[in-house]
C-alpha cells in the first residue's frame, strides 16, 4: 500500500476541513494505506491534551488515539502555530509529534499522494 501526507490548514472553529482530514486518515489506515497528518493554524489545537468532549461538538481524541495505536499513523502540529496559541510541548496530547515546515515538506515529498485540505 502506499503512504498519504495530509496537511490540514483549518480555518477558526466552525470549520469541517480538521474532521474531514480525520476521517480520511481513518478511511484509509484501514485500507492498509500509511497516512502523515499535518496540522497547523488553529488546527494544531487538535494535539492539545485534556479537551473535554461535548454533546454536540466535534470531538476526535479518541479516533486519533486508535489510529495511533495501528502503528500506521503519525500527525505532527506545527510547532511554531501551536507556540503562538499559547501551549507548549508538555500540553501535547500522547502520540503527537510537534515539528517545524521542514517536517512536512518532507513528508510530502516521501509520500505517493499529498492532499491539502482547508487555507484561506
Amino acid at each position: 500500500m502506499g503512504k498519504l501526507t495530509i496537511g490540514c490548514f483549518s480555518s477558526l472553529v466552525g470549520s469541517v476541513s480538521l474532521d474531514f482530514a480525520v476521517k480520511l486518515s481513518d478511511a484509509a489506515v484501514k485500507k492498509g494505506h500509511k497516512v502523515d497528518l499535518w496540522v497547523s493554524g488553529n488546527a494544531t489545537m487538535l494535539s492539545k491534551k485534556g479537551q473535554k468532549a461535548f454533546k454536540d461538538y466535534s470531538h476526535l481524541a479518541k479516533t486519533l488515539t486508535e489510529l495511533f495505536a495501528t502503528g500506521n499513523f503519525q500527525a505532527t502540529a506545527c510547532e511554531a502555530c501551536a507556540e503562538a496559541r499559547g501551549y507548549h510541548k508538555d500540553d501535547t496530547m500522547e502520540g503527537w509529534k510537534r515539528h517545524s515546515m521542514d517536517w512536512y515538506l518532507a513528508s510530502c515529498f516521501g509520500a505517493d499522494r499529498v492532499l491539502h485540505i482547508g487555507g484561506d
